[in-house]
């Protein structure tokens, strides 16, 4: 047994195997014995019933090259019953068609079949040991290797009891991550209660974050617990922690140390049991060693450390995040938009985006308040943002950005975008797949 066996035995975990009709498929239940895990195997027709009894830890679903509709609707019906649950797409071709629509129909991973049962046992146990999807990680749009690496990060630093430190550029969603920290932490279901240090002036400090029994000053006519007490048992996510004061921070370390708050006026202090999650958009290693930022304090906040990159650099990502914003703002404006046409999307990603995924929701909410057509073109977007792109947007120097700009340039033609980029269309197609880009221009994501 290898070393996925080994960490996956002692739960013995069971694995629904569903469309799988082609060899080695019959010696597949015995290689996943071998490496830890219980297959059970289920009709196409009783898969989704199956996934809500029996309470299985991953999905693989048999997609044909020859007939993708099947395999495909088979994966849309078993990710509405279960969001966060893993579903490996399995088949012996790997077509442009069959990999994208695979991963738009909710697809953790697709797996070209490796031809082997002991390989395929393999690649799945190494899957399952992943744990569960991220819970809340359907609010985190992207399928870029990026945002795939955070939401692995985030699933394992959840499962711990550390502080962690969320750092990032405004409007890169850090407050999203806390959220997520704690709803897949042991202490999901108690309080998560968020902080902006940037509101709290010094003058407020104490009742603010400590509390206040009754008398202490005129106006407490009623004991008052503070914020920090607010989420004993729970998380205290401290908001844009590089704005607190020295003051404040030298109040918060001892409350880190003591594991103990005193309310203004009180005498008797209070047993805090809480994680601490911090949040900022400054440079805190540079601030530390400047002294400009307690080091002491830095040092226990950043135990765990998640850092989300800018919109700049996840170009990959636009047009999932454009086609799930779309799909919102049409449900919240009662509109019919069917998307952004491709010389939209060529100045979306060209864009630098210095207010990141906040600024492009907000840019796409401005244009439907004005109604747009059917589909979004260059003149519904607003004035400023016209006025910033003088030319044809620039190609970006990253593999993803010269495959963005090569399917952009082509009009999506995979043909001419090969041979722009001199490769082969297998290569090109893999590429889509890796960065999670869409079949065409205007195809939104299942």
């Amino acid at each position: 047994m290898d070393g996925w066996g080994r960490v996956l035995s002692q739960s013995r975990l069971t694995v629904l195997l569903v469309n799988l009709t082609y060899p080695p498929a019959s010696g597949l239940a015995e290689a996943m014995e071998r490496h830890g895990l219980r297959a059970t195997w289920c009709g196409t027709d009783q898969a989704a019933k199956c996934v809500m009894q029996q309470g299985v830890a991953a999905v693989v679903v048999g997609v044909a090259e020859t007939s993708p509709g099947n395999g495909v609707e088979l994966l849309r019906e078993i990710r509405r019953v279960s969001a966060r649950l893993c579903v490996l797409a399995v088949s012996c071709g790997s077509s442009e068609d069959l990999v994208l629509a695979a991963f738009r129909a909710g697809a953790t991973d697709f797996i070209p079949h490796p031809g082997s049962a002991e390989e395929l046992a393999r690649q799945i146990a190494a899957h399952c040991a992943e744990g569960p999807a991220v819970n809340g990680a359907d609010r985190m749009i992207g399928n870029s290797d990026k945002m795939r690496d955070i939401r692995r990060y985030i699933q394992k630093v959840a499962a711990t009891d550390s502080n962690v430190l969320i750092t990032g550029e405004t409007g890169t969603g850090k407050e999203l991550v806390a959220g997520m920290i704690h709803e897949n932490s042991a202490r999901a279901g108690r309080p998560l209660v968020c902080i902006n240090c940037a509101a709290i002036p010094d003058t407020l400090l104490e009742s603010e974050l400590f509390g206040y029994e009754r008398g202490a000053f005129t106006g407490a006519h009623a004991s008052t617990p503070g914020k920090i007490e607010a989420a004993n048992g729970g998380t205290a996510f401290f908001d844009e922690i590089g704005e607190l004061s020295p003051y404040a921070q030298a109040r918060l370390l001892r409350v880190i140390e003591e594991k103990q708050v005193h309310r203004l006026g009180g005498r008797t202090p209070i047993r805090l049991d809480i994680r601490l999650v911090a949040a900022t958009n400054r440079d805190l290693d540079t601030l530390a060693r400047e002294d400009k930022f307690r080091k002491d304090l830095y040092f226990r906040l950043n135990v765990g450390r998640v850092h989300l990159p800018p919109l700049r650099q996840r170009k990959p990502d636009i047009p999932t995040l454009v086609d799930h914003y779309v799909t919102q703002l049409n449900e919240q404006f009662g509109a019919s938009v069917e998307g952004v046409d491709a010389e939209v999307m060529e100045h979306l990603i060209s864009y630098a985006w210095p207010g990141n995924i906040r600024e492009l929701k907000n840019l796409l909410e401005g244009v439907f308040v004005s109604r747009p057509n059917t589909k979004i073109t260059f003149v519904d977007l607003p004035e400023w943002f016209r006025e910033s792109q003088p030319g044809p947007p620039a190609t970006g120097a990253t593999e993803s950005d010269r495959l963005l700009s090569a399917l952009h340039a082509t009009n999506w033609n995979k043909s001419k975008a090969a041979d722009q980029l001199k490769w082969s269309r297998m290569t090109l197609y893999r590429k889509m797949a890796k960065y999670g880009l869409p079949k065409s221009a205007t195809n939104s994501p299942v």
